[in-house]
């Protein structure tokens, strides 16, 4: 395909994504792509969900929801709309305009990225939807939380790799794809904060798949963020989390501290808490959980370190944060020996 046919087709993708007429495809309907996916067929496109896990799949097709924080009903959004198509099958992605990745992104043993579901999942887009018809303009998204760099060295790469599998190197270079990143930012049970309103940053690999990735997002979210690059968003999704991160442990930290000069940290927060500037509160607690804090400043330090760069402060405020566990349970034996109890035995409540 010439480059006159290739911005003509990339166009007329923008027209659909922006008209509501293109087909977008999520994969991974986890808390992150099962609401989005919501959102999406709230937006008027038609679409496509998939996952590996069938149980999944099967309640949703019933119009439940397995996400405890989402509607009950959400899966009434989806079941019986003859717009949508729950699968588990990615050979269904032939269908798609737009193909949105919402995959895990772990650490490894090393805590190193572990990127096997983003690049799964972008070589099985490109040979179940670039292979289909690869003069076909087509928009990759990713959202799972990654590296500055993973879109364009990882999912590009992928992608046409696995087209190449199917039609061979030529066809598979020569198809007219976009690609953008635009990072989750899901708060679960956040009842203010929903995927319709929190602002989407959205970048791409160049302006027309920025465009492109604009106009899909703008059906689907109150407030899209234009980014320079998909650098840019990638980057940005990693420094609010370090952000959380080194906040946390620097409080739990204090908590330590504080409670070593017999003061309560608590008190101490709520007096510093009132300055009406330049303080903004965080709690201690037992270390730091969830999907995203632990994980993603790793992944800044580990590109980080690739550029021959240390992260000492971020690295420290994972030591911090890993050690309150140990902090905990010792306080907790202490307050069980001066109630005259043994740890042995005793039924400790856990709350949150």
């Amino acid at each position: 395909m010439g480059d006159a046919a290739d911005v003509g087709s990339k166009a007329r993708l923008v027209d659909r994504l922006a008209t509501g007429q293109a087909v977008v495809g999520v994969v991974g309907l986890g808390y992150a792509g099962l609401p989005l996916l919501d959102a999406v067929v709230r937006g008027g496109y038609g679409a496509i969900g998939i996952d590996s896990d069938a149980a999944k799949i099967d309640m949703l097709v019933r119009g439940e929801s397995y996400l405890p924080h989402l509607p009950a009903d959400i899966g009434g959004t989806l079941s019986g709309n003859d717009r949508v198509r729950l699968t588990t099958d990615r050979a269904a992605l032939a269908g798609a305009d737009a193909i949105v990745l919402c995959v895990p992104t772990p650490l490894d043993e090393r805590r190193e990225p572990d990127l096997r579901y983003v690049a799964a999942s972008a070589r099985d887009a490109g040979r179940f939807a670039v292979a289909a018809d690869p003069g076909r303009a087509r928009l990759l998204v990713l959202e799972s939380s990654t590296y500055p760099g993973t879109t364009r060295e990882v999912v590009e790469t992928e992608v046409r790799a696995g087209a190449a599998e199917i039609v061979g190197d030529h066809a598979a270079r020569d198809a007219p794809l976009l690609f953008a990143y635009s990072p989750e930012r899901e708060d679960p049970g956040n009842a203010t904060f929903t995927t319709r309103t929190i602002p989407k940053l959205v970048g791409g690999l160049d302006d027309a798949s920025t465009d492109a990735a604009c106009a899909l997002y703008e059906r689907v979210v109150e407030t899209v963020v234009r980014c320079e690059s998909a650098e840019v968003a990638e980057a940005a999704k990693l420094v609010e989390n370090v952000y959380r991160s080194v906040n946390i442990a620097l409080v739990n930290e204090l908590k330590v501290v504080l409670d070593r000069l017999g003061l309560d940290a608590r008190q101490v927060l709520d007096a510093a808490e009132t300055k009406p500037f330049g303080f903004q509160r965080f709690e201690p607690g037992p270390g730091f959980g969830g999907h995203c804090v632990p994980i993603d400043p790793y992944y800044l330090t580990w590109r980080a370190k690739s550029a021959g760069m240390q992260t000492r402060f971020i690295e420290l405020a994972g030591e911090i944060n890993r050690s309150m566990p140990t902090y905990v349970v010792d306080k907790a034996e202490a307050a069980l020996l001066h109630a005259g109890k043994q740890v042995a035995g005793s039924m400790v409540l856990v709350l949150g």
